[in-house]
């Protein structure tokens, strides 16, 4: 903690004010990448096309997996693990997604059976691979053919 106080140029009662445990602090890095994700959606959707709102979130939910993999091995120290702290946020990772595949749909671009849970399955499957080399790349690569893929059939 206190090498982070000193990386972040604050005092170190500065954070532990914040941040009174090691796992406080985790928990909030993740809140704040998991927000992220619930405010671009809503920001890509009114200023973007639907299919671009929607790939563009795609592609920081890739950052959001690689953030999520370099908590990761900390956040399963929290007492009771990670997973009460995942499934509170999980809903609000489903509803953006669900938002944007939905304004996608009413808009022609994505065909209308496309499920917005098989697109972030399709990506959170690249979390098994995120330490692989390269494997960023990959996803964003991953990310235009799930877009390509989700067009409606001709």
């Amino acid at each position: 903690m206190d090498e982070i106080a000193k990386q972040a140029r604050i005092g170190a009662g500065t954070l532990y004010r914040h941040f009174p445990t090691r796992e406080a602090l985790l928990e909030a890095v993740y809140r704040t990448e998991v927000e992220t994700l619930a405010t671009a959606e809503r920001k890509f959707a009114a200023a973007m096309l639907p299919v671009e709102a929607l790939r563009s979130w795609m592609l920081l939910f890739v950052d959001y997996i690689a953030a999520k993999h370099l908590i990761a091995p900390a956040l399963n120290t929290i007492v009771g693990g990670p997973s009460s702290l995942f499934q509170a946020t999980a809903a609000q990772i489903t509803r953006a997604i669900q938002a944007l595949v939905g304004r996608a749909i009413a808009s022609g671009d994505i065909r209308p059976d496309l499920d917005p849970l098989d697109l972030l399955r399709a990506l959170i499957g690249v979390s098994n691979v995120a330490t692989g080399p390269g494997w960023e790349q990959s996803a964003r690569r991953l990310v235009d053919i799930l877009i390509l893929g989700s067009r409606p059939i001709a």
